[in-house]
C-alpha cells in the first residue's frame, strides 16, 4: 500500500485473515452510530422505534453467530422476518421493521462500516391501507358533555385538566406528542389558534376553538395546584410529579373518557385525531385544508380519511336507498 493511500470506514475495521477482527464495532455500536445520524432528522418517537426494531434484529443475529453489519446478509434478514411472520405479527409492523433494516444498512453502506448493502434485495412491505376506527360527531358531544359535566362537579385541578385534553386532542387533531408538548405560551387566544412543532421539527398553527380554549382556561385557573420545579411551562403537566404529562397518562385519559360513551369504540388519542379529520370532511373541509391541520407532509397521507367518509355514505345509501 502506498503512503497516504485512504482507507474506507470498512477496511479499517473488516475482518483479517487469520478470523479476528481489528477493531471491528458491534452491531449495537453500529446502531447507536446511525441512532445519532437519525436524531438530527426524525422526531424522538422515530428514533425510539427504529432503535427498538434494530435492537431486535442484532438479538436474533446475535443467536446466529452475528455481532457486526459486514457479517450479515440478505439470507439473516429474511430469516428474521419469516421469523416475525411466523409469530403473527402484523403486516404493518413487519414492513416497518423492514424500512428500519433497509435505512440502517443503506447508511451504513454509504459510511463505508460495510462492503455491501445486504438489504437491498429486500422489497418494501405493502400493507392495506384500512380504515381507521373513530366516533361520530353525536358521540364527540356526548363525551365533551359528560367531561363537562364530571369536571363541573368534582372541580379538581385533576378533572379540569383531563376534560381541556380531550378537548384540545379532538378540536385539533394533535399527536399525542404533539399535545405533551405543548407550553403555556404556544396558544394564541387572539387568534384562537395553537402553535405546534411536529414530525421533524415542523411547525404549524392550528385552529382550536372555543369550547376547547375554555376548558383550557378552566384546566390553567387550577394548574398552580400540581406546580413544581420540575413543571416548566409545559401546558399540561402531571398530578404526582408536576412534571410535563407523559403520553402514556394521556392514553389512559382518553381511554378513560371515551368509556363514558356507551356503545363508542376504545380509542386512543390517535381516535380522536382521526375522528376530528373525519368530521372536518364530512363537514365539507377540503382535503389540503385538512392535510394542513393535520402536519401530513403528503396530502396521500390524508387521502385516508376521504375512504372513511364514502364508506359511511355508502352504508347509509344501503340502508336508506330504496334500491340500493
Amino acid at each position: 500500500m502506498h503512503p497516504g493511500t485512504r482507507l474506507t470506514a470498512w477496511e479499517l475495521t473488516r475482518p483479517c485473515s487469520i478470523g479476528h477482527a481489528v477493531g471491528v464495532a458491534s452491531l449495537i455500536e453500529q446502531v447507536d452510530q446511525y441512532e445519532d445520524f437519525l436524531a438530527v432528522r426524525h422526531s424522538e418517537r422515530t428514533c425510539t422505534s427504529y432503535r427498538t426494531d434494530l435492537g431486535q434484529l442484532a438479538a436474533f443475529l446475535s443467536t446466529r453467530g452475528i455481532e457486526s453489519a459486514d457479517q450479515v446478509t440478505v439470507t439473516d434478514i429474511r430469516a428474521w422476518l419469516a421469523q416475525m411472520s411466523d409469530e403473527g405479527k402484523a403486516r404493518s409492523t413487519i414492513g416497518r421493521r423492514t424500512s428500519a433494516v433497509k435505512g440502517f444498512f443503506s447508511w451504513a453502506h454509504e459510511q463505508g462500516l460495510i462492503p455491501t448493502d445486504p438489504s437491498r434485495a429486500l422489497k418494501s412491505v405493502k400493507t392495506p391501507k384500512t380504515l381507521p376506527d373513530t366516533i361520530s360527531p353525536a358521540e364527540a358531544r356526548e363525551l365533551m358533555d359528560a367531561l363537562g359535566a364530571i369536571a363541573a362537579e368534582e372541580d379538581t385541578a385533576v378533572s379540569h385538566r383531563d376534560q381541556a385534553i380531550v378537548e384540545v386532542l379532538y378540536a385539533t387533531g394533535l399527536r399525542v406528542f404533539e399535545l405533551c408538548s405543548l407550553d403555556l405560551d404556544d396558544l394564541d387566544r387572539a387568534r384562537e389558534l395553537v402553535h405546534v412543532v411536529g414530525k421533524g421539527d415542523k411547525e404549524r398553527s392550528v385552529p382550536i376553538g372555543v369550547p376547547a380554549l375554555k376548558a383550557v382556561d378552566a384546566w390553567l385557573a387550577r394548574r398552580s395546584e400540581l406546580v413544581t420545579s420540575r413543571s416548566g411551562a409545559a401546558l399540561f403537566i402531571g398530578e404526582r410529579l408536576g412534571a410535563r404529562l407523559d403520553p402514556r397518562v394521556v392514553r389512559r385519559i382518553v381511554h378513560r373518557s371515551l368509556g363514558l360513551v356507551d356503545g363508542a369504540p376504545d380509542l386512543g388519542p390517535h381516535g380522536l385525531r382521526h375522528a376530528m379529520a373525519t368530521h372536518l370532511l364530512e363537514g365539507g373541509a377540503d382535503l389540503r385544508s385538512v392535510q394542513e391541520v393535520l402536519g401530513h407532509s403528503s396530502i396521500t397521507t390524508t387521502q385516508i380519511y376521504t375512504h372513511v367518509t364514502s364508506a359511511r355514505l355508502k352504508a347509509a345509501f344501503e340502508q336508506a336507498h330504496p334500491r340500493a
